[in-house]
């Protein structure tokens, strides 16, 4: 590590953990969370569903891998910061960088060396909150304070700040492991407008292996204009932020559906609910790991799943507009919902699984079949 400067972490309700700074020496006001993926962290930290957050990994050893560009989920870390147990130099022939660099490079500060156990456990008992991770010689109690004034994520519409600002086309599929080159090109079967609120890389590629060329276009594209693009379907991507806060996207999700295939991961997911006419809320903690079972109602088949959000869909807003088809085997939240007759179906859990298991990757080639003409199973 670069640094052993002294680092704290003071949390909105007064909770303070002291550590060792890694990474930048910046100051970082967010969304304290806790991710319990043992991999993937720089997934994790390029997904721009963190925007805003600060990520504690549960796992207690972070960095054995390094970073390299093919891990990559968007340009860019969007996770304001990263608290781990212990950073670990990396000791990987894929690694171009220490996750420290990284970091440093990204202007991301990091915390090590606190009991990433208590707060975990603090944030799964309390909640997820703002906090402060800052090596600023200042009071703890300033820094609680400045907690404690920071807004919360209910009510912010990050996914306008984060979707990409001009349309642009993307054809290439899954990399190859070893060399991070994609495998080809997409056959081009089909046509699909994806709506960025927030995408990761990996869910361009699955589409693109199921046989789709895919034009990205802004949150604020309007239905009309995706209508104009002719696409033989559309896909509503993840995002940061709160569901029922992104100017204008349920509105132009509700004009969609019925005229055109539709299919929507996590934030994505919650949009097509609201445009429905269903209900989001913000849950106490969220769900932010590669290990969460989903039941498939229809065959009663588990899945472990990866997911990352913060916010559900309100189950009882549902009746009679549209289906649940999977739920959280741990809380009971809705993971799916369909409304066969309109051709429209979502799940709130990361199929792509960047990084997770395999065990839904067969959703993207179910949006394939609809496109097709092959109904969704009720």
């Amino acid at each position: 590590m670069t640094t052993k400067k002294k680092a704290v972490l003071a949390l909105a309700d007064g909770s303070i953990f002291e550590g060792r700074a890694f990474g930048a020496a910046d100051d970082a006001v967010g969304e304290v969370v806790f991710n319990t993926s043992l991999f993937g962290y720089q997934e994790i930290l390029t997904d721009p569903s963190y925007v805003g957050q600060i990520v504690t990994m549960a796992y207690p050893h972070i960095g054995n891998v390094g970073t390299n560009p093919e891990d990559d989920e968007s340009e860019r870390p969007h996770a304001v910061g990263m608290v781990v147990r212990e950073f670990s130099e990396p000791s990987n022939w894929r690694s171009d960088q220490s996750l420290d660099g990284y970091l440093a490079k990204w202007g991301v500060a990091g915390l090590d060396g606190i009991d990433t156990r208590q707060l975990v456990r603090h944030l799964r008992n309390n909640g997820a909150q703002m906090g402060v991770l800052s090596t600023a010689n200042v009071s703890h109690a300033a820094l609680i304070e400045k907690a404690k004034k920071a807004p919360g994520m209910e009510g912010l519409d990050l996914a306008s700040g984060i979707s990409t600002k001009k349309r642009y086309a993307w054809k290439k599929t899954t990399p190859d492991p070893l060399t991070g080159k994609p495998s080809s090109e997409g056959t081009g079967r089909f046509d699909v407008v994806a709506i960025d609120y927030g995408l990761k890389r990996s869910m361009l590629q699955f589409l693109a292996d199921v046989g789709c060329n895919v034009t990205v276009v802004p949150s604020t594209t309007t239905a009309a204009e995706v209508l104009g693009l002719k696409p033989h379907g559309v896909f509503l991507t993840n995002g940061p932020g709160d569901p029922a806060a992104v100017k204008g996207a349920d509105k132009t999700v509700a004009e969609l559906v019925g005229k055109v295939p539709v299919f929507g991961i996590c934030l994505g997911h919650q949009i097509l609910a609201l445009a429905l006419g269903g209900k989001t809320y913000k849950l106490k903690f969220g769900h932010r790991g590669a290990n969460q079972p989903v039941q498939d109602l229809a065959t009663k088949k588990v899945e472990i799943t990866a997911q990352n959000h913060g916010f559900a869909v309100d189950e009882q807003s549902l009746k009679g507009k549209a289906i649940v088809t999977h739920l959280n085997l741990n809380d009971r939240t809705v993971e799916g919902l369909a409304v066969p007759e309109a051709k429209a179906f979502s799940v709130q859990y990361h199929p792509e699984a960047s990084p997770g298991p395999h065990d839904s990757r067969y959703l993207f080639k179910r949006f394939a079949d609809l496109m097709a003409g092959v109904p969704l199973p009720r």
